[in-house]
């Protein structure tokens, strides 16, 4: 192992890092973590601190979940790899299909086809859409509809059905036929709404009012996060996904949720579908699949997709990836959901997650440079920071970055993404954590 001081000089040197500049990596080095240990890892120069990020919303066991560690060293030994590409497949991936088919049962999606991550999830379910509308005899419905302010992944399908025109603009022209409504977002929505009720109506009636204008006909499938993860943790009134699950059975449109970040216990359900009482026709999961300790990830797929594939011998899926199935993966992720259930992690979420909630609403009492406080579902949480709350002007850059960076030195990792102060830590929190926590945002915003 290179010494630290080559490490640190040689970091933004050496490879690009994701979601920022190369001259930011040289200009502003960002942390080297080099250990880590329950949910607290520590970087190059010793310093520890809570992980209030989660890894990156994937971390759900924390760092020392002994049993995925163990499941992956023994497939390791057994079989590293193999492909599941027709003709072969492996026991690890039959047996997680069946485990995953009986745990997302409630949500009536049974069917598994695995991916590499989140973002190859999205795009499996953009690109499955279209050919289930082609084998019923509709190859007209290839359009996709989705919120602004949300996150599907980089992929070219996913960026093309994101909302933020942080992942769009450098990239465009994008996948033509993607369309987005308004989010159920009361602090900034273009209603001048902030009754969380009458603003999912609006969204409603929007969704509504772009189906009519672009015809039924043409659409294929509606994606979206159950609650908005990335794009500053929005949950919507409990009423909006029924609503927007009824307009699209009524019409004929295929519903994705997104649950790459939801899935797996985060809201304080099992699902977010479960969590709002809905059963889309596929829904997208990765990052906890395995902890964030392999890169795997699974579409579930639904009950009229499974009637129409599994009953049609022309309906070959000219889709995969080389690492689809793969063995370590597929162990890592038994492992994992074993475990989850196993420490039921969904109600610690909803404990800690209210602790962190009312936390950081005490904290907005206090700090006038906090505009909004968004969460109280599960270990979901997100600050916005403004200049003025009258006006809502966001926080300039630098600040927020302090914000982060005195909060880092007080005992907690926290990721600021634009104005947005964002908490997702493993759902094997303690109360004593999350305190930590809290008393680090705080220490962060009497800085600033």
């Amino acid at each position: 192992m290179k010494d630290s001081n080559f490490l640190k000089e040689n970091n933004g040197r050496g490879f690009w890092h994701p979601m920022t500049s190369p001259d930011d990596s040289i200009k502003n080095p960002p942390k080297i973590i080099t250990g880590s240990n329950g949910v607290r890892i520590s970087d190059i120069d010793g310093h520890e601190v809570v992980d209030a990020v989660g890894g990156l919303w994937n971390v759900n066991l924390g760092y020392s979940c002994a049993p995925v560690k163990e499941a992956i060293a023994s497939q390791l030994d057994r079989l590293p790899y193999y492909s599941t590409f027709r003709g072969s497949s492996n026991d690890v991936a039959i047996e997680l299909a069946y485990e995953l088919g009986a745990f997302f049962a409630p949500d009536g999606v049974t069917r598994a086809f695995f991916t590499s991550g989140g973002s190859d999830s999205v795009e499996t379910a953009l690109r499955l859409a279209r050919q289930y509308h082609k084998l019923r005899g509709e190859p007209g419905r290839i359009k996709f509809l989705s919120l602004k302010k949300g996150y599907h992944g980089t992929h070219f399908g996913g960026a093309s059905v994101n909302g933020n025109a942080n992942f769009r603009t450098a990239y465009e022209p994008l996948m033509p036929g993607c369309h987005h409504i308004p989010a159920p977002y009361t602090y900034r929505n273009p209603f001048n709404e902030s009754d969380p009720e009458k603003l999912a109506h609006l969204c409603v009636a929007a969704l509504e009012d772009e189906i009519a204008f672009q015809g039924a006909s043409t659409i294929a499938a509606m994606i979206m996060e159950p609650i908005l993860g990335a794009g500053g943790v929005i949950p919507p009134h409990k009423s909006f996904a029924p609503m927007v699950a009824e307009v699209c059975a009524r019409n004929g449109i295929l519903l994705i949720t997104d649950e790459v970040i939801t899935a797996y216990g985060r809201t304080g359900a099992w699902s977010g579908a479960r969590l709002w009482g809905i059963q889309p026709d596929m829904m997208c999961t990765a990052k906890a699949i395995t902890n964030g300790y392999f890169p795997f990830g699974a579409l579930m797929i639904g009950q009229r997709m499974q009637e129409v594939f599994e009953n049609n011998p022309s309906a070959k899926i000219g889709h995969g990836y080389t690492y689809s199935g793969h063995p370590v993966g597929a162990a890592a992720a038994l492992a994992c959901l074993a475990e989850t259930q196993r420490l039921n992690v969904v109600d610690n979420a909803a404990a800690r997650g209210d602790q962190l909630y009312q936390g950081c609403l005490a904290l907005q009492e206090k700090y006038d440079v906090i505009g909004d406080v968004r969460g109280g579902h599960g270990l979901m949480t997100a600050i916005e920071m403004v200049s003025d709350r009258a006006t809502k002007a966001p926080i300039d850059a630098a600040s927020a970055t302090n914000v982060q960076e005195v909060a880092y030195q007080s005992g907690a990792m926290v990721r600021v993404s634009g104005p947005n102060l964002i908490l997702s830590p493993p759902l094997v929190l303690t109360e004593a954590d999350a305190t930590t926590i809290l008393n680090a945002l705080d220490k962060g915003f009497a800085a600033l």
